[in-house]
């Protein structure tokens, strides 16, 4: 669950990596697969040569050549920035009457890497990113990251101030690289009387969305936004349809009855 402070809506955060797994900063990569960004129902950038670039050591950026941009929809709003991969002029996009500001930078003949008269899009300026025909979130996918799904007979208790909230003995491990394990179980494992529906929803890049949370209620008190569940995730994690997890870092976890120390991650 790469999420950030529980909000009505939380955008990713970083995740920390094993470093033999994370791309160096700056580094700049072609991207193998047709990437399209769309506002108000119209592609803004349709393209096969995008590059992934590492601004930050945890995941990559797409960086679209300019000429595969309809560059009718990008407003030049006269601003040059002088950036780390070199000077970029800022952009907004009009789609009809929605005007998108700082939408985009696009980068001069000064830019690094090969980045010259590539476009930057902000990913929340656009209202979807498709990679191929699939709808992709919060950020690129790191092709040095793993998602595996696997099921498991491991007993999986779940409890918070001493009362369980689920018990599974057929869980679903999510394995993801530089988080902890997540255990997903089975709805009718869960004691839903400990449970309340909550509005909030995350966004994952290799999960897809949730779409339910909720927060716990026990004898001793009353905990936001612990557990979650994915009715459609992303293909690459079919097996979690429906199932819900919890934060292991706000509960306390027993596998085949030992009890599991709880992981220190930003959701601590």
């Amino acid at each position: 669950m790469t999420d950030d402070v529980l909000t009505e809506r939380r955008i990713d955060q970083p995740r920390v990596e094993h470093p033999q797994m994370a791309a160096a900063k700056g580094r700049v990569e072609p991207a193998p697969r047709r990437v399209r960004g769309v506002v108000a129902g119209t592609v803004v950038f349709d393209t096969r040569r995008a590059l992934y670039v590492w601004e930050s050591p945890y995941y990559p950026q797409y960086y679209v050549p300019l000429a595969d941009v309809d560059r009718s929809l990008l407003i030049d709003e006269d601003r040059t920035m002088a950036l780390s991969l070199g000077s970029a002029r800022r952009h907004g996009v009009r789609v009809g009457t929605q005007v998108r500001g700082a939408a985009a930078r696009v980068f001069g003949s000064d830019a690094d890497g090969g980045l010259a008269d590539h476009v930057r899009f902000e990913w929340s300026a656009l209202d979807s990113w498709w990679e191929e025909d699939e709808e992709i979130f919060v950020h690129p996918r790191n092709p040095y990251v793993r998602v595996d799904a696997v099921r498991s007979r491991t007993r999986v208790r779940v409890e918070r101030d001493g009362e369980v909230l689920a018990d599974s003995d057929a869980p679903v491990l999510v394995f993801e690289t530089g988080l902890p394990t997540r255990y997903y179980v089975d709805r009718a494992d869960v004691r839903w009387e400990r449970m309340v529906s909550s509005s909030s929803e995350t966004a994952c890049p290799y999960k897809g969305r949730t779409t339910d949370f909720w927060s716990v209620r026990t004898s001793m008190g009353a905990y936001d936004d612990l557990a979650w569940s994915y009715q459609f995730p992303l293909p690459a994690v079919a097996g979690i349809a429906g199932l819900v997890a919890f934060f292991d870092e706000k509960v306390d976890l027993f596998l085949d009855d030992v009890l599991q120390a709880r992981p220190v991650t930003h959701f601590s």
